[in-house]
């Protein structure tokens, strides 16, 4: 039977790294990589046998990325510290270690929480890439959605994991306010331009594309609030980057001549 390694990157999170831990007892390791937790998730890590680490926030690839080159195992389970394998999930990977597998990793249907309630199967999951062969993948070191990236052949799992992220609308609106900043970098970086454009018509296709196309109006009123704000998310990330652009073009030249220099873009690689 091939062997499997979990791995956690943490800070402050003991209301939800319990339960993450909890679902992978099964597991043959469990790296948890701490970023100098103020509360208790340390101590919660250790109580479920993890093995933990501890440095600076390095950011969210190169962090993650960290912490898969301190498993040991053949597989490689990446779990944020607010997700959780169900029991269905855990199965079926096992059931997978214990038979010759014909691929390098594996997406993962993920069902999330929606503010009050848990989103329908039938809205569609989000697949995501977290099961993989240690030697065959790695981390990329983008500012925000660090995914993994193997090399050869993926499949698809069909039970999901839970995700307990979205625990109102204040701290979804928080995350994607912190989200849409990081994402600057890496549009400046790709050289994307006509931001305003984007800004006009992308929220409204996203709304769309959330609400109605993946059936968004099947959770209720959660998934109408949910759905405007991922527009609200479209629209930030152009916007940001608009301002990025003005604000590089014009300064504080557009302002009274005795303005104070307040103005602060992002940071943005050179």
């Amino acid at each position: 039977m091939k062997t499997i390694s979990a791995f956690v990157t943490t800070f402050n999170n003991e209301k939800t790294l319990a339960n993450c831990l909890k679902s992978v007892q099964w597991a043959d390791e469990i790296v948890v990589l701490d970023s100098y937790s103020t509360d208790s998730t340390v101590s919660i890590a250790e109580s479920y046998g993890a093995k933990i680490f501890q440095h600076e926030f390095l950011g969210y690839g190169p962090q993650k990325q960290s912490a898969l080159e301190k498993i040991s195992c053949e597989w490689a389970l990446l779990l944020d510290a607010d997700e959780e394998v169900t029991p269905a999930l855990a199965k079926e990977i096992q059931g997978m270690l214990t038979t010759e597998s014909g691929h390098d990793g594996y997406k993962l249907p993920r069902q999330e929480q929606l503010f009050w309630v848990m989103s329908s199967p039938y809205s569609g999951f989000n697949y995501q890439l977290r099961l993989f062969r240690r030697l065959a993948g790695a981390l990329s070191d983008d500012a925000v959605h660090a995914d993994p990236e193997v090399h050869g052949t993926v499949g698809q799992m069909r039970h999901p994991f839970y995700h307990y992220g979205e625990v109102n609308i204040h701290a979804k609106e928080a995350r994607i306010n912190a989200y849409s900043s990081g994402m600057v970098e890496e549009k400046v970086a790709k050289g994307k331009k006509h931001p305003l454009l984007m800004c006009l018509f992308y929220p409204a296709w996203t709304f769309l594309q959330s609400y109605v196309f993946k059936r968004g109006f099947l959770n209720g009123s959660a998934g109408f609030i949910g759905s405007v704000i991922m527009a609200h998310y479209a629209f930030l990330k152009y916007a940001k980057l608009h301002e990025y652009y003005q604000v590089e073009k014009y300064g504080t030249s557009l302002l009274p001549a005795d303005a104070p220099d307040n103005l602060a873009p992002p940071k943005v690689p050179k």
